[in-house]
């Protein structure tokens, strides 16, 4: 679905290719000279691995997730594999409903030779479910607030920048860097030394000075600017791109999906006024703060301190292409004959 979609114009030649090595015959190469994309034919590679280990009587199990449009690939792999002795599920599944703190959908194929294949049952709901005589009830889905462990009176804000001056100590923040929501919470907030440090900001924008005033007009004493005292009047909501269509779900909701790669597609926090405000307040607004690797490696159930490797880019990567390790867990703890431990997969950080 990315890029310029060929995958999808590619789709018969993939489809060709898995009926081919289903039955033992690679026409990969073939197959690929006509594909618009030639990444098209790596969603044919599992029957490669799947024909040569059926041969040797196995495997066990099977486990695939991918994007929702693969899901009539999926349902091909499925005919084999029945045909060959499996149980077999294919469908799509929210990973919200297993306490993902995000609405991401995903096309899943389970098959097994030793069980009845099917979904996890889900543990989340919309709106909760209570216990009752037909079951153990779902909890409320999880919500990016909880994940990320922002509070509703612990909410982060953006704070100000101070610049070094003759006689200023070293920045809150090192010269260059992106701010963003977590460095404010950790840090924050910040109020300059009575010796004159002039107070700037890399992120407020051109307007920033005549709202708030500079070393020219502002009291050297006086506390630096900072949203901390009108937290209440912000609600923090993530962005999923910068396209007019983006999802943007509030804090207090799971986030879309997180996919990441190109800058179209960078996810952003935005504040939002709480309640109707004067144009004057409305004016101040903070500006969309981009998510950090750590903060969007939470939302996909990895743990705080994850070793993404790489450059940003590289990791932002990594995470928007990884299934969510608690989705992984549900799915595969049956075939592995090992309970799910929730605690294995804490949210907070």
């Amino acid at each position: 679905m990315a890029g310029k979609r060929l995958g999808l114009v590619d789709q018969p030649l993939v489809h060709q290719a898995v009926a081919d090595l289903a039955a033992g015959r690679d026409t990969r190469e073939q197959l690929l000279a006509a594909c618009r994309d030639e990444r098209s034919l790596l969603a044919a590679e599992p029957m490669r691995y799947l024909h040569a280990l059926h041969t040797a009587g196995e495997p066990e199990w099977v486990a695939m997730e991918e994007v929702p449009d693969v899901l009539p690939l999926w349902k091909q792999y499925a005919a084999t594999l029945r045909r060959w002795g499996f149980s077999v599920w294919t469908g799509i599944l929210n990973a919200a409903d297993y306490g993902v703190p995000q609405t991401r959908k995903r096309a899943i194929l389970l098959a097994s030779r030793v069980r009845t294949a099917g979904p996890p049952p889900p543990t989340h709901a919309r709106l909760p479910e209570p216990e009752s005589l037909f079951g153990l009830g779902r909890a409320r889905w999880v919500s990016m607030a909880e994940a990320l462990g922002w509070g509703a009176t612990d909410r982060p804000v953006p704070t100000v920048c101070a610049g070094g001056g003759p006689g200023g100590g070293p920045e809150p923040f090192p010269s260059g860097s992106r701010k963003t929501l977590s460095d404010a919470r950790d840090r924050g907030t910040w109020t300059p030394r009575p010796d004159g440090i002039v107070l700037q900001s890399r992120r407020e924008g051109a307007g920033w000075a005549a709202r708030h005033g500079t070393r020219d007009n502002r009291p050297a004493d006086a506390p630096a600017p900072t949203f901390t005292a009108e937290a209440h009047r912000w609600s923090w909501s993530l962005r999923s791109n910068n396209q007019a269509n983006a999802t943007v779900r509030s804090i207090e909701e799971p986030a879309g999906t997180l996919f990441f790669g190109h800058r179209a597609n960078e996810c952003t926090w935005i504040a939002e006024p709480r309640a109707a405000q004067p144009d004057a307040e409305r004016r101040a607004t903070p500006e969309p703060i981009r998510i950090t690797a750590r903060e969007a490696g939470l939302l996909q159930t990895f743990p705080a301190d994850y070793p993404w490797a790489g450059n940003k880019g590289q990791q932002f990567s990594q995470i928007g292409n990884a299934v969510p390790p608690l989705l992984a867990g549900h799915l595969l703890a049956p075939h592995l004959n090992r309970p799910l431990n929730p605690d294995d997969f804490t949210l907070a950080a």
